[in-house]
Order: structure tokens, then C-alpha cells, then sequence
């Protein structure tokens, strides 16, 4: 028997990950590594996320904003799985008409995919408030990976 290494994805592989998804986990730096899921969106230059303006993640951005990004997608008995690992640095995003237009399409989002209006609540906001209030009002940063220095994307 011999060693089987998992195949690699070429780039348009992974690209159709990362489009055809909207949940994430990234990984924190810190004393001890943080771990904490983000919905995004990706505009085919970037992946956005939003977040709440308080907890540990602001503290560990401002501290070391080096971050593992992972997306994966997979059946429910494992038979198929993909998943896509990213290395990069989280940066806010400060144009008022960039963050407007991915507040935009985080509500387009929530309404495509028939999210459960609670997910509010992670992206600052109560979840009883309309899904306009998520492009109007600014409850949460806009963050976006940058310098991706390593993409490692595998599947079965």
C-alpha cells in the first residue's frame, strides 16, 4: 500500500468554490489561534466579509491582521469533498461606495440564498431589522483578504 496525497484543484476549480459558497471559518492569531466563522462574498478580486464592530476578532486584527482563510463544500457522507484554504492579511475596506456596494450584495445574499433573517445578528444588526438597514446603516465593518501569499485548495 502506498501513500495517496488528496489532488490539488487548478484555479478555476477553487474560483468555482469560492463563488458557488458563502461561509467561511478564519483562523485568528494570537496567543492561541482563534477560530470563528464569517459569512463573504466574492467579487472575483477579492473576498469580503462583514462583521460586529466588538469581540475578539477586532482585537486580534488590530494586534496581527495575518489570517487562514478555509472554505469548504462536501456531501453529507464525505463521498465528495473540496475545500480551499487561503493565507492572506484582513484589511477594512474604506471606500464608502465599495462598502455600500458589498453591504448590497450581502443583502442579495441573505434573500438569494433564504438565509434565516437571525444571521443578522452576526453582521451587527437585529435580526428584526429589514435587510436595508444592512446596506444603510454601518453596524459592521467591511473586511476584505488581501495579499494572499498561499492558496492550498484539495479535493476527493
Amino acid at each position: 500500500m502506498s501513500l495517496y496525497k488528496i489532488p490539488l484543484m487548478e484555479k478555476e476549480e477553487y474560483d468555482e468554490v469560492i463563488k458557488s459558497n458563502f461561509m467561511s471559518r478564519i483562523a485568528f492569531n494570537g496567543e492561541y489561534p482563534y477560530i470563528a466563522p464569517f459569512l463573504y462574498v466574492f467579487d472575483e478580486k477579492y473576498i469580503y466579509f462583514l462583521s460586529t464592530k466588538y469581540g475578539k476578532k477586532i482585537q486580534r486584527l488590530q494586534d496581527n491582521p495575518k489570517v487562514a482563510v478555509e472554505i469548504e463544500e462536501y456531501t453529507p457522507d464525505l463521498s465528495e469533498y473540496k475545500f480551499v484554504s487561503l493565507r492572506g492579511r484582513i484589511e477594512e475596506e474604506t471606500d464608502p461606495h465599495k462598502k455600500k456596494e458589498i453591504r448590497s450584495k450581502f443583502a442579495e445574499l441573505i434573500k438569494d440564498r433564504e438565509l434565516s433573517k437571525k444571521i443578522m445578528a452576526a453582521l451587527g444588526h437585529d435580526p428584526d431589522d429589514p435587510l436595508a438597514c444592512l446596506v444603510e446603516m454601518e453596524c459592521s465593518f467591511v473586511w476584505k483578504l488581501v495579499d494572499v501569499k498561499e492558496i492550498i485548495a484539495l479535493k476527493n
